[in-house]
């Protein structure tokens, strides 16, 4: 695949999630009005419109596949072969499309205990996969746009994004570099010769 069929690829998928919204928000009008979610569900926080997302997602969506694209074709990621990387991209993408239904359904169906622990599960997971990355945001906003709407799954997903791109950037090495050391330290006392 070359970089410009990547971009009409990314052409017709800002498309698809366009005319999505729409029809959804568009079905939403016509079956008791777009809802409104309030920040934190929290009633004495303003509410924000989920009319929001007919202009967020398309660009949101835009804008993340441009991240992707700049990500294999661009930077030294996809200097050999750009296929090989498309695979682990999709099943990030389609990993945090199922996290984010997960999330959704638990919260629609009431478990909220079970949401809970299935965002605090992400933080050891961050430690071990690159889960800040566009295609996870990307996602992610888009399994939970029909249940809160574009705007509060972005805040947030972007709030995740941060704590595990310091997490897997930042924290994983200080732990490699003390296990490993750790490791070194073991090894060397079980080699040494006893008097």
């Amino acid at each position: 695949m070359t970089k410009k069929e990547f971009f009409k690829i990314r052409l017709y998928f800002t498309a698809i999630i366009a005319v999505s919204i729409w029809s959804l928000l568009a079905w939403n009008h016509y079956h008791g009005g777009v809802p409104s979610h309030h920040l934190a569900a929290n009633k004495d926080l303003p509410a924000i419109s989920n009319g929001w997302g007919a202009l967020v997602l398309p660009l949101l969506a835009w804008f993340l596949t441009y991240r992707i694209q700049r990500r294999i074709f661009d930077n030294r990621e996809g200097s050999q072969d750009p296929k090989k990387y498309f695979l682990p991209t999709l099943v990030r993408f389609a990993g945090a499309l199922l996290f984010g239904i997960a999330i959704s359904t638990c919260f629609s169906l009431g478990y909220s205990e079970i949401t809970d622990y299935l965002v605090l599960g992400l933080l050891p997971l961050a430690l071990f996969f690159p889960i800040y990355r566009a295609e996870c945001l990307l996602g992610f906003v888009m399994a939970m746009t029909v249940t809160f709407g574009a705007i509060l799954p972005t805040g947030f997903g972007l709030f995740l994004v941060l704590v595990s791109l310091v997490l897997y950037r930042y924290i994983r090495p200080v732990i490699r570099y003390i296990f490993s050391k750790l490791a070194l330290l073991a090894t060397s006392s079980k080699h040494k010769p006893q008097q």
